[in-house]
């Protein structure tokens, strides 16, 4: 079958009418733009490819405007794009601009942005200050003044201040300054039976002292949930102080008994000392008793006296040892 030219160029036309409306459909968000005509938002086809040609997603600024008008809200689609092109999430913060309408919040869209450019979640805020958080703490341990350990745990309730969200601390400063108020209030009670028996102590105590200056949050209410008791501090610190003492203690007189075995040990040595003088001296003896003989100071009869004496002390020692021993055998044979 031969084609006249005629047919040959209505084909050519309609297949480059499929190509061009292939690439209006993919480039221009024709049913997205037929959307918002029929909710009412007021948009030009044009308006769309801009945002094509400026790299942002129609979708994720039409459908939120979409929301928001028939929300009843005014907002703008330059304002949407603004917030899109910053890197915020367009979604959410129309979310919470109609949370916030609904409960009667003052919120404004651009307190909104800067929430979320922030990297908090506005809708989470703003549910937040309508239906309050509940931030529950760990044990939280406090030592009072009679040395015993209390434990204590809190529930905290909190409202999202929108107000102070940019800028503000989160939860972690809140349990941290609720802790510390714990901890003063209990190490301030005289005796540990008087937080038990009056747990709210605490919480008034804690709730009094504004802890929620400077965060993103509200505190409403601080309840102990539970409480209960710990180790006795106080002993333990005076065992462990009494343990150092005795290590003390035991470190001098190890000191003591040092110093006396070297003044044992000095003596000794100081006793050998004088034993080798007297030996000395002895040896001296003969010397001075022939220099006497030879000088005529003594003579032959008092040189044998000496002997005699000599002799007669010798046999006295021999005696008297010889007795010590028989009277020691005897004691052992009884």
């Amino acid at each position: 079958m031969v084609l006249d030219p005629g047919s040959i160029g209505l084909l050519i036309g309609l297949g480059v009418l499929i190509i061009f409306l292939a690439v209006l459909f993919t480039f221009v968000p024709v049913m997205l733009w037929i959307s918002a005509l029929a909710a009412g938002v007021k948009i030009g086809i044009f308006e769309l490819v801009g945002m094509r040609l400026r790299r942002v997603i129609p979708a994720r600024v039409v459908n939120p405007l979409i929301k928001a008008v028939k929300a009843g809200l005014d907002l703008s689609t330059s304002k949407l794009e603004g917030h899109y092109l910053a890197g915020g999430n367009v979604d959410r913060v129309v979310n919470a601009l109609i949370a916030a309408q609904r409960a009667n919040i003052d919120l404004s869209f651009e307190r909104a942005a800067a929430i979320d450019l922030a990297g908090r979640d506005v809708l989470e805020a703003v549910q937040m200050s309508v239906n309050p958080k509940v931030i529950e703490t760990p044990f939280i341990a406090g030592v009072a003044m009679d040395g015993i350990e209390v434990k204590a745990k809190a529930r905290i309730t909190v409202r999202a201040n929108i107000d102070r969200l940019v800028g503000g601390a989160g939860e972690d400063t809140v349990i941290a300054r609720v802790g510390e108020g714990i901890v003063s209030t209990i190490g301030s009670a005289h005796n540990h039976k008087k937080v038990l028996e009056n747990p709210d102590m605490i919480s008034q105590t804690v709730l009094s002292k504004g802890l929620d200056a400077g965060t993103a949050f509200e505190i409403l209410s601080i309840d102990i949930a539970d409480i209960d008791i710990g180790k006795n501090i106080g002993a333990e610190l005076q065992t462990d102080q009494a343990e150092a003492d005795k290590k003390i203690a035991q470190a001098k007189a190890e000191e003591r008994r040092a110093m006396a075995v070297a003044q044992e040990q000095e003596m000794k040595a100081r006793v050998e000392e004088m034993r080798a003088k007297v030996v000395e001296a002895e040896a001296e003896v003969p010397m001075a008793l022939s220099d006497a003989l030879r000088k005529g100071h003594m003579g032959v009869m008092d040189y044998m006296n000496y002997q005699n004496v000599m002799a007669d002390t010798d046999m006295r020692g021999s005696i008297s040892k010889a007795t010590g021993e028989d009277d020691s055998n005897e004691k052992r044979g009884q």
